[in-house]
């Protein structure tokens, strides 16, 4: 009886020894794999860059960025600032002579009238792009939107003024442009002097400055004199003069290390110039 009840006994120690073990190797596991789950989580991912093909004057690119950085959408309107938007998209008829006067003063409002389509649609395009959240592209945008306001404004009063001269006395380029707005509001004398005086002034930047001259004098005695005098003072004097004026986004060398650094790298395939 003894020996069987000691039996028992020693079963009953070894049975809980195992299930001590046991437990301890389960905890141990446990802590192995919470150990490792912590252990991904501080483990950055890496991100695969996504590529941007683009052309320049001269090169077929593709750029490699962080799309945890930039959107698609963001480099697309940033690429189309730099390169696509080199000055606004407004055009208006050129007057240089007698012909273009008359087709000015002729189909004005239809001018004028798509003037005002091609400036609603490009406020619209402008105030849509989406472009790479930084400082400088912002303002490089910003400023955009402003030379398209100024230079709709200076079409629109120099389309008028061919058939309206006064229409150039009072708007955003009246300081430094003011003695032009003045030449084609005077009277007769004072508007040939100010007509001869430009004339002048152009001659010494031309290569041919005597043809300049000759010229001047052959309009002044025509019968048409008065017309001549405008398309020079209002085309070459004020014209010039507001388009000096109108601000702009610089499109240098800066803007175009901006959106080089913009991508993780760079491939370009490009022509010799």
């Amino acid at each position: 009886m003894r020996i069987w009840i000691f039996s028992l006994l020693l079963i009953s120690i070894l049975s809980c020894q195992k299930e001590v073990k046991t437990s301890v190797n389960q905890k141990k596991d446990t802590v192995s794999v919470a150990q490792k789950t912590t252990e991904d989580s501080l483990t950055p991912k890496t991100t695969q860059p996504e590529v941007f093909a683009f052309v320049t004057d001269l090169c077929d690119s593709k750029g490699y960025f962080d799309p945890t950085k930039y959107s698609r959408e963001e480099i697309e309107g940033t690429y189309k600032l730099w390169f696509q938007m080199d000055g606004t998209a407004l055009s208006t008829p050129s007057v240089f002579n007698l012909t273009d006067l008359e087709k000015v003063r002729r189909d004005k409002d239809l001018i004028l009238a798509k003037l005002d389509k091609d400036f609603a649609e490009n406020k619209k395009m402008i105030e849509n792009l989406k472009v790479v959240n930084v400082p400088y592209w912002q303002n490089i945008k910003k400023l955009s939107y402003t030379e398209l306001h100024q230079d709709y404004e200076k079409k629109k009063n120099q389309i008028v003024s061919y058939s309206d001269p006064s229409v150039l006395i009072n708007n955003k380029f009246t300081g430094n442009c003011i003695n032009f707005a003045k030449a084609v509001n005077s009277n007769d004398e004072e508007l040939i002097a100010d007509w001869r005086k430009l004339r002048e002034e152009m001659s010494k930047r031309n290569g041919n400055p005597h043809r300049i001259i000759t010229e001047f004098e052959n309009h002044l005695s025509s019968s048409n004199w008065k017309d001549y005098a405008m398309i020079d003072l209002i085309t070459f004097g004020w014209g010039n003069c507001a388009n000096d004026d109108i601000e702009r986004p610089l499109h240098d060398e800066r803007m175009y290390k901006e959106f080089n650094a913009l991508f993780i790298k760079i491939d370009s395939e490009c022509d010799e110039p």
